[in-house]
């Protein structure tokens, strides 16, 4: 592909939630603030063709993820049938367009399931009621909550970032950061979101204060007409049933209208796949690794 890739700009995010809003399948890493929170960590950049944007990783490898846009209304075996000398690697490929590609060329396309990278959804109803025997355990912890503590729920806007940023050095003292790579990565892609807040669009979150300081926030994006992807939650594990408390309260309180949730992947954390079942999903949107001629 004879591409012109350069760095993911803030100026183009509208012309890009227009061409996501084209895809059969949305998934959470394709959301702009997603692009924008890991752009340095992974290196990425993004080529403009046509109706189309491909993105590409350069760190600490190359790989390309899936394209975006309206996947169904390109003819890709035009693009990729017949055999090639030079083969390309894309990632985090979501199911439909992994299917569009199969169907297309056949079994030149080699398509690998990466579990680790599926997305998790959830009815935003299901999150907000938590009723029945299998949320007993989570309305528990919010209801003990509840009753222990004064606080106030507040939506996320601009005037609670320095806050937000106070917590999150308090969050990383807490949980050693600088030890571990994925979360001195992640604690670089919070700070990139939470320092740009005002430029965003689609951006929403919400945050529990108690005794004045903040101790949970949550950042999330709307996704789709009729979903909302939730890409960072952060609590102070002082306070029993705080993370309950952030995920029920924000849903309750900022985004009832959305019909789902999206809880981003597990990364084939063992930990983190166990709390993510325990809210019992609804579906995921598969994801595959696909190499094209």
């Amino acid at each position: 592909m004879n591409l012109s890739f350069e760095p993911i700009s803030l100026d183009r995010q509208k012309d890009y939630a227009e061409l996501l809003g084209s895809c059969p399948q949305v998934a959470s890493d394709y959301s702009f603030l997603n692009l924008w929170a890991w752009a340095e960590d992974y290196g990425l950049h993004w080529a403009w063709e046509g109706n189309l944007v491909w993105i590409k990783q350069t760190r600490p490898e190359v790989f390309f993820w899936a394209p975006v846009g309206p996947w169904n209304l390109i003819d890709w075996q035009a693009r990729y049938g017949g055999h090639a000398d030079r083969r390309m690697d894309f990632i985090r490929v979501p199911q439909k367009l992994a299917e569009l590609w199969s169907a297309a060329v056949g079994g030149e396309a080699t398509v690998v399931e990466e579990r680790g990278h599926w997305d998790y959804l959830y009815t935003v109803a299901d999150l907000i009621e938590l009723k029945g025997n299998r949320y007993h355990k989570k309305k528990n912890l919010l209801n003990q909550f509840i009753k222990k503590y004064e606080y106030t729920y507040l939506d996320f806007g601009s005037e609670l970032v320095e806050q937000a940023l106070g917590m999150q050095e308090d969050w990383c003292t807490w949980r050693d950061c600088e030890s571990s790579e994925v979360l001195s990565a992640e604690n670089k892609a919070i700070s990139r979101i939470l320092n740009d807040w005002q430029h965003f669009n689609g951006i929403r979150g919400g945050a529990i204060m108690a005794d004045g300081v903040m101790v949970a926030y949550t950042v999330a994006e709307r996704l789709t007409s009729d979903s909302i992807v939730i890409h960072f939650e952060k609590g102070d594990t002082q306070f029993k049933g705080i993370y309950q408390a952030i995920n029920q309260m924000f849903l309750a309180h900022s985004a009832s209208h959305f019909a789902l949730v999206n809880r981003e992947q597990d990364l084939d954390d063992e930990g983190l796949r166990k709390a993510k079942l325990s809210y019992h999903p609804v579906g995921f949107i598969n994801k595959y690794r696909v190499t094209l001629p």
